[in-house]
């Protein structure tokens, strides 16, 4: 079976909307022919999931996801297209795996398209003075500004994040992998995380002072 590269996976998955892992399957086991990988996730179903983008999903959970003894809780609404499968179990087991991903990653957005213009700004204003003060050439700063913006999408967007049970996944991969495997549009909505005492500030004990006050009684 012949290697196959990244960029193989990125394009057969960008092609047919399946999976990473199953296009990389589909890659593997067609060694690396791009137009039988294509009809393989089709005669297996998994090519279907990009199809279902224009579909309504209206049905779905409000999953609430505790963490850390009631320390982080989320609430999250996870929608697909049908009731019967909202109440199915694999369904449910998305939605707390979806819910333990926020507690866990605490992202600040749900997709790119989702951070404001300002904040993107923002962050590539600090990169371009990071790469510049590092010493890099200015005509490559700009393509490295890009190439670590990527990675600011990763910790900050849910959908770019990797996926907590498996890190060579994205939230993205999750989503498609199960679209095709259950065959209904899956989309998270919206989500809230709540961290105990976030925002609050706190009295910092000053250990020393304490220490010098006990030996001068």
């Amino acid at each position: 079976m012949a290697d196959v590269s990244a960029a193989l996976v990125k394009e057969l998955r960008e092609r047919t909307g399946a999976g990473m892992m199953d296009c990389k399957k589909a890659l593997t086991e067609c060694n690396g022919d791009m137009n039988k990988a294509s009809d393989y996730l089709r005669e297996k179903g998994l090519a279907a999931a990009a199809k279902k983008e224009g579909r309504i999903a209206a049905e779905g959970l409000v999953e609430s996801y505790i963490h850390g003894g009631g320390r982080i809780g989320v609430l999250l609404e996870i929608n697909c297209e049908t009731d019967f499968v909202a109440r199915g179990e694999e369904f449910k087991i998305l939605a707390r795996d979806i819910g333990m991903q926020i507690a866990a990653s605490n992202p600040q957005y749900l997709d790119k398209e989702d951070v404001p213009a300002d904040v993107l700004q923002h962050e590539k204003d600090i990169l371009k003075a990071q790469a510049l003060n590092e010493g890099k050439p200015e005509k490559i700063v700009e393509k490295m500004v890009e190439g670590r913006i990527e990675k600011f999408y990763k910790e900050v967007c849910l959908m770019e994040q990797p996926f907590v049970k498996d890190q060579d996944m994205s939230i993205r991969d999750v989503i498609l992998e199960k679209t095709a495997k259950i065959g209904e549009r899956i989309v998270i909505r919206r989500f809230t995380r709540y961290e105990l005492g976030a925002g609050i500030e706190k009295p910092q004990e000053d250990f020393a002072a304490d220490v010098m006050k006990e030996m001068n009684r």
